[in-house]
């Protein structure tokens, strides 16, 4: 049995008292409660994130392992590179944060997690994460073309930590640029791992791996505890973090 979240003033248990993996639900930590930023910030400090579907009671979920992306690790392919670099030097072409966020995360909300067949984001979660985005801890990256938002991703910052939450493309390689705008922020302001919950082939390409909870929870808690960011404004000479700039020899080829 999970606990259950009945008061405002429940807290949430520890980690270790999460499902294991020979169960249904591997990582289930605990149900109820509501999804206020009080609770929202306990539960990220904690590495613990909600995740239900529309007719069931708020879900708090701890995976082990735990899928995470370290900046250093990012793996920028040959044709990711030139897809960057003609980002990059294309008018009309460039990376906003925050700057249409409850659009970002309407687009997300219809975007399917793998291997699900409906979306995860339901409306009181849109809710919940625009009212914490308004408060300053929720964020979103995105990419937008000719004055067109045509894909991005949102998360949660927290100290120098950022959590991933979902995607979106309306344009092939949309949401790709998004993430690697968003390293590139990450390495300007050390915030060393994004946190990306669940394994998926699609971040592994990318240089996503797994760690065990224990880890997981020893690199975050320092994390929590260093200065938030500032100023959350994408500059374009961030792009220099994984070497792009103005034409040269990773443009060239078809």
């Amino acid at each position: 049995m999970i606990p259950w979240l009945r008061e405002p003033t429940d807290r949430l248990p520890d980690t270790r008292h999460a499902l294991g993996r020979t169960t249904d639900a591997p990582g289930l930590l605990a149900a109820g409660g509501d999804l206020g930023p009080a609770r929202l910030a306990e539960a990220y400090s904690k590495g613990v994130f909600p995740w239900y579907s529309a007719g069931q009671p708020v879900l708090w979920w701890s995976p082990d392992p735990r899928m995470v992306l370290l900046a250093d690790e990012f793996k920028l392919s040959r044709s990711l590179r030139k897809t960057l670099a003609r980002f990059v030097r294309t008018p009309g072409c460039e990376v906003r944060i925050d700057s249409a966020f409850r659009q970002v995360i309407a687009a997300c909300a219809t975007t399917p997690r793998d291997h699900q067949n409906g979306t995860w984001i339901v409306p009181e979660m849109v809710e919940a994460y625009s009212a914490w985005h308004a408060c300053g801890a929720v964020h979103s990256v995105e990419t937008w073309i000719d004055g067109r938002l045509v894909g991005g991703l949102y998360g949660v910052g927290l100290g120098r930590m950022f959590y991933g939450e979902s995607m979106f493309a309306h344009r092939t390689d949309a949401s790709k640029i998004a993430l690697a705008a968003l390293v590139c922020f990450c390495r300007a302001h050390h915030v060393p791992m994004i946190d990306c919950q669940q394994r998926t082939g699609h971040l592994a390409s990318l240089g996503g791996r797994e760690l065990d909870r224990s880890d997981f929870e020893r690199r975050l808690h320092p994390r929590l505890r260093e200065p938030a960011i500032a100023d959350w404004t994408y500059d374009v000479s961030m792009w220099r973090h994984l070497g792009i700039g103005g034409p040269g020899p990773e443009d060239t080829g078809p």
